[in-house]
Formats: structure tokens, C-alpha cells, sequence
């Protein structure tokens, strides 16, 4: 068996487990974001008591923190009473970040568990060795009601990345490259498996990155066997016992692709879809891209290391009159982090405005939507039309040193000339 097919059979008690079969899997972990009340009343409406654990369920208030107006401000104060009424032992309110963030910061993710959230993004969790999904409202009801989830177990593609990345390549250019390929609907509810070279040397951030955005591909989940770095970042914050999940390597996936890293260059997504991928040179040679915002931050591109090569880039300098920098450190322990090296006062020195830790404008609900005709560069997960506000604004996605690079000439530019 793969490493996601048993740690589906751990959960359910089976000795094994195939793809196609459905499975009743004990959830490990439990997340609530701050959109999904609907989660409190249908686990009342279907006679719920109490939170089958108090340790193993947590809200997470990202995407409306601080709340912007007086309905999430709302959802807010019964989202608060229910985690006081079952006296929940996790609770990250709008000081906090977000939750694809927190949850590894707090110790709750580490690998051979399965967490489910009310997110799609919750496939971020492979980076751990975890299997991470996302899940309705109805379903994380009966998650806090009885702790199980039915699943059905998916098919396996292996994503090889092999080689060292040349210089201005990033984790986001390289899972931009794999969607460019697979698109949109290559894995639908598959589980996407990151192997290689590439992949076993790279930082807790970058594996981050790249297994967030395998629901981009349309993937169930998403896993890579841990590293030396994952198992060195779990080991010093876990909060429970793990065993960690080896692939069979005579595991046979039902599809496999190799991506050659050392060839890529800095990529974008172009509006208006994820998987509209291009390299910036093709784009520039176009013509110049004039920019009204960039945009650092969300589950994707938001971590220490995001906001450290755009503080190298912009130190000393000045974004273009006119134009605005919107950062949005990924959790309150990573702003405190670059505070302390001196990346935001830099930015802020460079024009930057620094928001709340959280989701922030990468839904469109406030601190950085944009205006109709408005173009946008920006380091987070999705460009479809309205994403980031007006149906009538442009988006591109890129790495954070392209964002950076970018907005300090006012147009789309290739961040290796600032390196």
C-alpha cells in the first residue's frame, strides 16, 4: 500500500485498503474556519451534544479577522460560544493567522494523521506526511458529532521533481509548472504524491507551497514522505505520538510525471485561471504588464521566508507612486519572526502596507481588494475572476520575489535581475 492508503486503513481499522474502496475513517483533527458557522447548526439540527473530542477540533478565525463587518463579527460571537460550550482546547481567534499555519505552529499536524477542514486547502498538510483534505459543512458536523468521516479511497499520481532549482525559481514557480501541465482537472479526486530530488531537499515553506496547491489540479489530497526538516519542525512542537507512513517503493501509481526543476524559469498564472501558466519572458515580451498591486500573503505565500526575499529585493527602495504593496504575514508567529530581522519595517520603509495575520484579500473579503480594471500581481493560490474583488480586475499569480520584483518597477518583472 502507498502511504495515504495506510494511513486510511490505520483510521478505519482495515488491514488494507485499495483505491475505489469507501472507507469510515477516525478523524485526528478537526478545523472550522470562520465561513462556516452552517457547521454549528447542522451539528445541532442533527441532535449534537457535544464535540465528540475537545482536543482534536478547532476553529480558526482567517478569512474575516479582523471581522470587516457586522455579520462576520457575528459569526464570530456564536463560533466563540460553541468553542466555550464544549470547552475546546484549540481555539485560534483574529490574532492568530491562517489556518494552514497555525495548526503545524501549534503542534496539531504531523505525519500519518488525517486532518480534515473546511477548506480546500487543507492538502497543504502532505508537506507533514498527514493526509489533509477539505470537507462541507454538513460533513464536519457529523466530524464533531461522532469524530469519523466516510471517504472513498483515491487513485495515486506520482509528481517527480527532480534537479536544483536555478536562481529566481521558487516552490511556487515549480508547482505552476506542474499545473500548467496536469490544469485544472488532472487529479480530481486523486491524491497527488511529490517525489524526488527536489523534493526531499526542500524547506518546510516550499513543501508547504507546493502541496497547497494540489487542489488547484483538482486533488483529494495531497503527501510527501517527510524529510529531515519535517520531522525536525513536527519533533519540537507535536502534541501527540506519530508514526510516520513510508510509501511501498514498489508501489505502482496509476499515473506518473517528472518535471525537470533545473530547467524551469520564473512562471506566472495568467488571469483567469490557475492552470493559464506561462514564463514571465513569454508574457513580457508581449509588452509591459502595468501593475496597480502586489499582493504578499495567504496560505501559499505568506511564511517568513515569502516575506524575507521581498524585504531583500525592496530594502532601501521605494515602490512606484500610485502604486500599493499589500502584506499579509501567514500567522502572528511569523510577523513577530520578521519583525524581529527587521523584513517589515523594511518593506513598510519601501511603501508596503502590513495587515493582520490571516486570509486577508485572497477571497476578496477586505485589507487589499481590488478595484475594476485594477491588475494585481500576487503570491497566493487563485486568479479566477472576482477572486481578489471586481470581476473586472486582472490577477497573476507568481512567487513573492516576482511580486516584489514587480510592483518596485510598477509592471511584471523578472525578479533575477534583483538577486
Amino acid at each position: 500500500m502507498h502511504a495515504i492508503e495506510k494511513i486510511l486503513a490505520k483510521n478505519s481499522g482495515c488491514s488494507a485498503v485499495k483505491a475505489g474502496e469507501i472507507v469510515t475513517a477516525k478523524i485526528d483533527f478537526a478545523e472550522i474556519n470562520d465561513l462556516y458557522l452552517q457547521t454549528v447548526y447542522s451539528f445541532y439540527e442533527m441532535g449534537g451534544k457535544k464535540v465528540w473530542d475537545n482536543t482534536r477540533a478547532a476553529f480558526v478565525f482567517d478569512h474575516y479577522a479582523p471581522a470587516p463587518d457586522i455579520k462576520s463579527a457575528a459569526n464570530h460571537g456564536e463560533m466563540r460560544k460553541f468553542a466555550k460550550d464544549n470547552d475546546l482546547k484549540f481555539h485560534f481567534d483574529t490574532n492568530c493567522g491562517v489556518c494552514h499555519q497555525v495548526m503545524p505552529e501549534a503542534g496539531v499536524i504531523y505525519p500519518g494523521m488525517i486532518v480534515v477542514a473546511t477548506d480546500s486547502h487543507t492538502t497543504t498538510h502532505g508537506a507533514f506526511g498527514a493526509m489533509g483534505t477539505g470537507c462541507g459543512a454538513t460533513d464536519m458536523a457529523t466530524i464533531l458529532m461522532t469524530g469519523e468521516l466516510w471517504f472513498r479511497v483515491p487513485e495515486i499520481i506520482e509528481v517527480r521533481l527532480e534537479g536544483e532549482a536555478p536562481k529566481g525559481v521558487y516552490p511556487k514557480d515549480v508547482i505552476l509548472s506542474v499545473l500548467g501541465k496536469l490544469k485544472a482537472d488532472g487529479a480530481v479526486y486523486k491524491a497527488i504524491d511529490f517525489t524526488g530530488s527536489y523534493v526531499e531537499s526542500l524547506n518546510v515553506a516550499g513543501r508547504m507551497v507546493i502541496c497547497n496547491m494540489a487542489v488547484e489540479i483538482g486533488a483529494k489530497t495531497a503527501y510527501m514522505q517527510p524529510n529531515e526538516n519535517v520531522l525536525e519542525y513536527v519533533s519540537s512542537r507535536a502534541v501527540r505520538p506519530y508514526e510516520v507512513q513510508y510509501t511501498d517503493p514498489d508501489f505502482e501509481y496509476e499515473e506518473s510525471y517528472v518535471f525537470d526543476v533545473s530547467a524551469l524559469e520564473p512562471l506566472l498564472a495568467c488571469p483567469h485561471s490557475v492552470d493559464n501558466v506561462d514564463t514571465l519572458n513569454n508574457v513580457i515580451s508581449g509588452g509591459p504588464v502595468e501593475l496597480n498591486q502586489g499582493y504578499i500573503g495567504s496560505c501559499t505565500g505568506g511564511r517568513e521566508e515569502d516575506i524575507a526575499i521581498a524585504a531583500e529585493i525592496l530594502r532601501g527602495k521605494e515602490i512606484p507612486k500610485y502604486t500599493r504593496l499589500v502584506i499579509v504575514p501567514a500567522s502572528n508567529e511569523v510577523m513577530q519572526i520578521c519583525m524581529e530581522k527587521g523584513y517589515i519595517q523594511d518593506l513598510m520603509k519601501a511603501g508596503a502596507t502590513v495587515t493582520t495575520p490571516g486570509c486577508g484579500a485572497c477571497l476578496g473579503a477586505h485589507e487589499g481588494i481590488i478595484a475594476p480594471g485594477e491588475v494585481c500581481i500576487s503570491s497566493t493560490n487563485r486568479n479566477f475572476p472576482g477572486r481578489m474583488g471586481s470581476t473586472q480586475a486582472e490577477i497573476y499569480l507568481a512567487s513573492p520575489a516576482t511580486v516584489a520584483a514587480s510592483i518596485l518597477n510598477g509592471k511584471i518583472t523578472d525578479p533575477r535581475d534583483y538577486l
